[in-house]
């Protein structure tokens, strides 16, 4: 395992963390809004098994740095995320697997830079487009209820605002009870601007999407308060070459909810990649 940082198109410095066989296929993990590279637990080291698994930490999040603004911009985004990729030398064959906000990100990634280094797209309780009246872009009633309580400087406020959240991002269940307290610090780590910033930025997706011409796997749960199911389904009907796995009953943060069905599905649509490669 090692930490290390990549300097994006504009400076910024990125910080991500890498597991696993050096000769193994990439996997790129990239959170969500308010977490950090920590947020993936037990998954990682899984994962790290048979992939040579990247997690970063967004800009703004975790160990890289915060710039003052810039945040509404697609293009440093899709940067954060091919100066990872530049910094690793991962030329070809990579997953890019993204969770909640980190859609987005991959998906503005793609956008910007196309399919060259990749080899297949995971979304987990993801969305790929923002804002308001943009398809594909629903808010869940627990993010509805957390705003705007979570961008709030007043720790009291931003407190009660991400406990709207409640097990969402873990599932049902006390054993589940560390992973939560770790997200909720995560999230309490990020800068209230940074939290608010990505919130006000409006992106459509969807030609990206269509152009897509890599095998696409989206993993949604059915009871996602966050991220709505409609949005996980409208990204693999989109997407050419993309198909759905919905868990019954499941909510947002699934390799927490279920780490042994998150790494096996993650590994058989690599396995499903390679076949179509």
């Amino acid at each position: 395992m090692a930490i290390r940082e990549a300097h994006s198109a504009d400076g910024t410095g990125i910080v991500y963390r890498t597991g696993g066989p050096a000769q193994a296929q990439p996997l790129v993990l990239v959170h969500g809004w308010s977490a950090d590279l920590r947020c993936w637990g037990r998954v990682f080291d899984d994962l790290a098994a048979d992939f040579r698994v990247v997690a970063v930490d967004l800009r703004g999040h975790g160990y890289s740095e915060a710039p003052a603004s810039g945040y509404d911009d697609s293009k440093n985004w899709a940067a954060d995320i091919a100066a990872v990729l530049a910094a690793e030398s991962i030329e070809s064959g990579a997953l890019l697997l993204g969770w909640s906000y980190g859609g987005i990100v991959i998906s503005d990634y793609l956008a910007e830079y196309g399919t060259g280094a990749v080899a297949g797209v995971v979304y987990t309780g993801a969305m790929a487009n923002i804002g308001r009246g943009v398809p594909g872009a629903e808010v869940g009633e627990s993010m509805q209820q957390a705003i705007p309580g979570v961008f709030d400087e007043s720790p009291g406020r931003a407190v009660r605002g991400f406990s709207a959240f409640g097990n969402a991002n873990t599932g049902p269940g006390g054993d589940k009870g560390p992973d939560a307290q770790r997200l909720f610090g995560a999230s309490l780590a990020t800068p209230p601007f940074v939290r608010k910033a990505l919130f006000y930025r409006s992106v459509d997706n969807t030609e990206t999407l269509r152009g897509l011409d890599v095998p696409v796997l989206v993993l949604h749960g059915s009871a996602d308060p966050v991220v709505p199911v409609a949005d996980g389904r409208y990204i693999a009907e989109t997407a050419p070459l993309g198909r759905a796995s919905i868990w019954e009953g499941a909510q947002h943060g699934l390799f927490i909810e279920d780490p042994e069905r998150f790494s096996t599905e993650v590994r058989k649509f690599a396995a499903d990649c390679a076949e179509k490669s």
